[in-house]
């Protein structure tokens, strides 16, 4: 059965309106109606699934360094708010059990992007899927993705009730078998990278195609004419106008 997925998915929460994985920002996506989120997975030093997208903290909070070398107690003294603005301070990195919790609150659905350290790719995908059954249903779709093969590889044999993303950046010259080999659900891509013959070939697979970040009315309509079935977005209230 294809999966279906929102046309319109709150990329890191909302991320242009509030500080990006964190819970506030989840809370302002679904404040602006969306019915799903993305969100970055990845490990901290004593392996703790944490919401952060890069593998080193300055961009988005208080700390300097990888974030794999941090335990998930010195994680938590981070500040994840400051550095978006000062009515944000105070804004903690999550772990994954938080932002499950969040979200069955909320009724929201869940894409966890499964984000490795360098090295990593199987122990976080075994960690994130992990915790996601030991939680339990959100009462919500939930969905996986990552860039990582290894990652995807691993969830499909551990967790292949839980549809996968196949993200793509720069496209491979064998996207189709790895799509194939890693049982994708769904093919999502940069569209910044692509053309309308390129996005004609993902469609030919006969999945259903997401694309990230459209923060435009006019690029998500055109990505809709194209068959894009949804959009990640910063800005889920502008996008939401035209899905």
């Amino acid at each position: 059965m294809p999966l279906t997925l929102p046309r319109v998915i709150g990329h890191r929460g909302a991320a242009a309106h509030a500080p990006e994985n964190t819970l506030e920002s989840i809370r302002c996506a679904a404040a602006f109606g969306v019915a799903m989120v993305e969100i970055d997975v990845q490990l901290s030093k004593d392996e703790v699934p944490v919401v952060i997208h890069d593998d080193t903290l300055e961009r988005t909070t208080t700390g300097r360094g990888p974030v794999i070398d941090l335990t998930w107690r010195e994680l938590q003294a981070l500040d994840a708010g400051a550095p978006f603005g000062r009515p944000f301070a105070g804004e903690r990195i999550p772990d994954l059990p938080s932002v499950l919790a969040l979200c069955k609150e909320l009724e929201l659905g869940l894409n966890v992007e499964i984000k490795p350290s360098p090295g990593t790719d199987v122990r976080t995908a075994e960690i994130a899927l992990k915790t996601i059954d030991a939680f339990g249903p959100i009462g919500a779709p939930l969905v996986l993705s990552s860039f990582s093969v290894e990652s995807l590889e691993a969830a499909r044999d551990l967790a292949p009730h839980l549809p996968r993303g196949y993200l793509i950046w720069e496209r491979p010259a064998d996207w189709a078998d790895i799509a194939d080999r890693v049982a994708a659900a769904s093919i999502n891509f940069d569209h910044e990278q692509e053309t309308p013959e390129s996005i004609a070939a993902y469609k030919a697979t006969g999945r259903p195609l997401l694309s990230y970040t459209v923060n435009t009315a006019e690029r998500a309509r055109e990505l809709f004419a194209l068959g894009v079935a949804g959009v990640f977005t910063d800005f889920p209230g502008r996008i939401l106008r035209v899905a």
